[in-house]
Protein backbone atom coordinates (compact mmCIF):
# COMPACT_ATOMS: atom_id res chain seq x y z
CA UNK A 1 0.00 0.00 0.00
CA UNK A 2 2.81 2.43 0.86
CA UNK A 3 4.57 1.75 -2.43
CA UNK A 4 1.39 2.54 -4.37
CA UNK A 5 0.92 5.82 -2.47
CA UNK A 6 4.55 6.74 -3.09
CA UNK A 7 4.21 6.07 -6.82
CA UNK A 8 1.01 8.10 -6.99
CA UNK A 9 2.67 10.96 -5.08
CA UNK A 10 5.67 10.92 -7.42
CA UNK A 11 3.44 10.92 -10.48
CA UNK A 12 1.50 13.91 -9.14
CA UNK A 13 4.72 15.78 -8.40
CA UNK A 14 6.05 15.10 -11.89
CA UNK A 15 2.86 16.53 -13.42
CA UNK A 16 3.29 19.81 -11.52
CA UNK A 17 4.25 22.91 -13.43
CA UNK A 18 5.67 26.21 -12.23
CA UNK A 19 4.85 29.81 -13.10
CA UNK A 20 6.33 33.13 -12.11
CA UNK A 21 4.24 36.26 -11.97
CA UNK A 22 2.64 38.83 -9.72
CA UNK A 23 0.26 37.75 -6.98
CA UNK A 24 -2.87 39.84 -6.78
CA UNK A 25 -6.26 39.46 -5.16
CA UNK A 26 -9.18 38.77 -7.50
CA UNK A 27 -10.77 42.16 -6.74
CA UNK A 28 -7.71 44.06 -8.02
CA UNK A 29 -6.63 41.84 -10.92
CA UNK A 30 -7.33 44.52 -13.55
CA UNK A 31 -5.61 47.36 -11.72
CA UNK A 32 -2.06 48.68 -11.91
CA UNK A 33 0.11 45.89 -10.48
CA UNK A 34 3.09 48.16 -9.80
CA UNK A 35 1.10 50.10 -7.21
CA UNK A 36 -0.77 47.11 -5.75
CA UNK A 37 0.21 46.58 -2.11
CA UNK A 38 0.46 43.69 0.30
CA UNK A 39 -1.99 45.48 2.58
CA UNK A 40 -4.58 45.71 -0.20
CA UNK A 41 -4.15 42.00 -0.95
CA UNK A 42 -4.68 41.18 2.73
CA UNK A 43 -7.79 43.35 2.94
CA UNK A 44 -9.29 41.72 -0.17
CA UNK A 45 -8.26 38.15 0.73
CA UNK A 46 -11.84 36.86 1.00
CA UNK A 47 -12.20 37.12 -2.78
CA UNK A 48 -9.20 34.87 -3.34
CA UNK A 49 -5.89 35.30 -5.12
CA UNK A 50 -4.30 34.57 -8.43
CA UNK A 51 -1.20 35.12 -10.50
CA UNK A 52 -0.77 37.59 -13.35
CA UNK A 53 1.61 35.98 -15.80
CA UNK A 54 4.12 37.80 -17.99
CA UNK A 55 1.67 37.94 -20.90
CA UNK A 56 -1.00 39.57 -18.70
CA UNK A 57 -3.08 36.42 -18.25
CA UNK A 58 -4.71 36.09 -14.82
CA UNK A 59 -4.91 32.58 -13.37
CA UNK A 60 -6.88 32.04 -10.16
CA UNK A 61 -5.71 29.88 -7.26
CA UNK A 62 -7.76 27.04 -5.83
CA UNK A 63 -9.02 27.23 -2.24
CA UNK A 64 -5.93 25.67 -0.66
CA UNK A 65 -3.77 27.94 -2.83
CA UNK A 66 -5.62 30.94 -1.46
CA UNK A 67 -4.89 29.75 2.10
CA UNK A 68 -1.19 29.18 1.30
CA UNK A 69 -0.93 32.60 -0.32
CA UNK A 70 -2.60 34.34 2.61
CA UNK A 71 -0.22 32.68 5.07
CA UNK A 72 2.80 33.74 2.98
CA UNK A 73 1.50 37.31 2.56
CA UNK A 74 1.13 37.66 6.34
CA UNK A 75 4.84 36.79 6.74
CA UNK A 76 6.03 38.99 3.88
CA UNK A 77 7.89 42.14 4.94
CA UNK A 78 7.83 44.13 1.69
CA UNK A 79 4.76 46.13 0.79
CA UNK A 80 4.91 46.08 -3.04
CA UNK A 81 6.29 43.98 -5.88
CA UNK A 82 4.43 40.79 -4.99
CA UNK A 83 6.25 38.55 -7.48
CA UNK A 84 6.16 34.83 -6.72
CA UNK A 85 6.94 31.40 -8.08
CA UNK A 86 3.95 29.06 -7.93
CA UNK A 87 4.11 25.29 -8.36
CA UNK A 88 0.96 23.31 -9.05
CA UNK A 89 -1.39 21.86 -11.61
CA UNK A 90 -3.29 24.17 -13.95
CA UNK A 91 -6.71 23.24 -15.22
CA UNK A 92 -8.22 25.97 -17.36
CA UNK A 93 -7.97 29.26 -15.53
CA UNK A 94 -7.30 27.75 -12.06
CA UNK A 95 -4.04 26.58 -10.51
CA UNK A 96 -4.20 23.88 -7.84
CA UNK A 97 -1.32 25.37 -5.85
CA UNK A 98 1.19 22.99 -4.27
CA UNK A 99 3.62 25.71 -3.18
CA UNK A 100 4.12 29.45 -3.43
CA UNK A 101 7.34 31.33 -2.83
CA UNK A 102 7.56 35.11 -2.95
CA UNK A 103 10.72 36.26 -4.68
Amino acid sequence: MRVVLFVVSCAAAMAAESWTGTVVDVMCKGRDLASHTRECALQCAKGGFGLVLGDGTFVKFNESGNARTLAQLKKLTREKDLKAKVVGDRKGDVIAVQSIEFQ
